[in-house]
């Protein structure tokens, strides 16, 4: 797409390194439509894309990260899109940064997203203008997490179809947190589970047993239950056998090995804490 046919927006928010300088540059250059909406102090992902979309001025609103790069014809799949089917949520593909895989790692996070739902990042989403606004755009209680989710299935409990464009595709980053930070990682979802407080129809279509977050939530919890059993009927050790086969797959694609083992478990632990955490917070009956 020519650069005239499309506008850019920027959520500055309230980022204290080089970024203003950069903005300021690109918007003295001229190359793109850009507009650059600064926050005066961090106020979450939520308030950020909620401010953007809002300065925005065309029908169709995609939105990216800033851990993301869109491939080459990425705004073109979505406007060929959005001509074929006018009202949809359009989902793309997010692929972890091809030239980043050699950071991937038990310990690092990156995004791998191949079907529309039913998360729904905005990592790679489009909307249309109108169904935001009859919707109201994003729901500022989820301050850290959940609220593309929460938008995603407000629009379709409105009726409103979802296309997922395989062609239109956004490469996430691969940021190495570490051990301790990829174990500090999953407390953040404690908020981000009133999502499925707010959406039953999400609880029915992801939950295992209506009540686990993930597979490796329930083997890891059947396992420890095995554990402490064993002692009085051995053969209920093998009920732990079910997490380590689903976390040889995980370190396979992770790149990891055997050694990784008791670290993540401990991060299985640390996410089923935070999920708990969660529930009882918001009242909600996940693990």
């Amino acid at each position: 797409m020519e650069p005239g046919a499309f506008e850019v927006v920027v959520v500055d928010n309230a980022s204290s390194d080089a970024t203003p300088a950069l903005l300021a540059g690109a918007e003295r250059r001229g190359d793109l439509a850009l507009r650059v909406v600064r926050a005066d102090r961090p106020g979450g992902p939520a308030r950020a894309r909620e401010r953007g979309w809002r300065a925005a001025r065309a029908p169709l609103v995609a939105f990216t990260d800033d851990d993301c790069e869109p491939r080459p014809r990425w705004l073109a799949t979505l406007l060929h899109g959005a001509h074929q089917t006018p009202d949809a949520v359009l989902a793309g593909r997010v692929e972890p940064n091809p030239a980043e895989r050699h950071r991937l790692s038990p310990f690092a996070r990156t995004l791998d997203v191949r079907a529309a739902g039913p998360w729904y990042p905005t990592a790679n989403i489009a909307y249309p203008r109108a169904l935001l606004e009859r919707l109201g755009g994003f729901d500022l209680r989820y301050f850290l997490g959940g609220e593309d989710t929460d938008l995603a299935w407000r629009a379709r409990a409105a009726g409103a179809p979802v296309r997922y464009l395989d062609d239109a595709v956004v490469d996430h980053a691969v940021w190495e947190l570490g051990a301790l930070g990829a174990l500090r990682f999953p407390l953040r979802w404690s908020d981000a589970v009133i999502v499925l407080a707010a959406h039953p129809a999400l609880r029915r279509e992801t939950l295992l047993w209506r009540l686990f977050w993930k597979e490796a939530h329930r083997d890891l919890l059947l396992g420890a239950l095995g554990l402490a059993l064993a002692r009085r009927l051995p053969p209920l050790v093998l009920l732990g056998l079910p997490w380590l086969a689903g976390a040889r797959r995980r370190l396979f694609i992770a790149h990891g090995s055997a050694r990784h083992l008791p670290w993540l478990a401990a991060h299985d632990a640390v996410e089923c804490f935070a999920v708990a955490r969660g529930a009882l917070r918001h009242r909600v009956a996940v693990l």
